[in-house]
């Protein structure tokens, strides 16, 4: 199922976090979101992804994001992830994998003529009415949250 185009309402959803909190995507409005869906915690991309947007943290807040990153790992995993690496991003955990579905990111991957489900690294900016206004599917993680900055500055 392919996920929301820009211009469509992002889908709402409410999911365990980092902490031991909750985040809900309606809850965080008038912010604009940056919501960037990765496969798994402590891998090398996603570990790289998740530091470059921390390390832009600051940034992200003075345009008025908040930047969310939601994989299928545990909060616990999500825990354990963050403390390692001092991450200021949230981490959400879709375990059931409702989310992924809804944002069209839960996807066949082939790797080495192997073919099993994963979550595509894919990132949307919700703009401050609950739209998507921008969406990057099969990231690149080089220079990708400079890219989205630049891109939650110009929204």
């Amino acid at each position: 199922m392919p996920g929301p185009a820009i211009g469509d309402k992002a889908p709402d959803f409410t999911l365990p976090r980092d902490g031991g909190e909750t985040v809900t995507l309606s809850a965080l409005a008038p912010q604009k979101v940056v919501l960037y869906f990765y496969p798994r915690d402590d891998t090398p991309g996603c570990t790289t992804e998740a530091l470059d947007f921390t390390a832009r943290i600051k940034e992200f807040a003075e345009a008025g994001a908040v930047v969310v990153g939601i994989s299928k790992d545990t909060v616990a995993k999500h825990d354990k992830f963050a403390a390692k690496h001092g991450l200021s991003v949230i981490l959400a955990s879709d375990a059931e994998g409702d989310t992924c579905e809804a944002y069209g990111v839960w996807v066949e991957k082939n790797m080495y003529g192997k073919k099993s489900m994963g979550i595509a690294r894919t990132t949307f900016l919700i703009g401050a009415d609950g739209t998507v206004a921008q969406v990057w599917p099969k990231v690149k993680v080089a220079g990708h949250a400079d890219e989205v900055l630049a891109a939650v500055r110009a929204l």
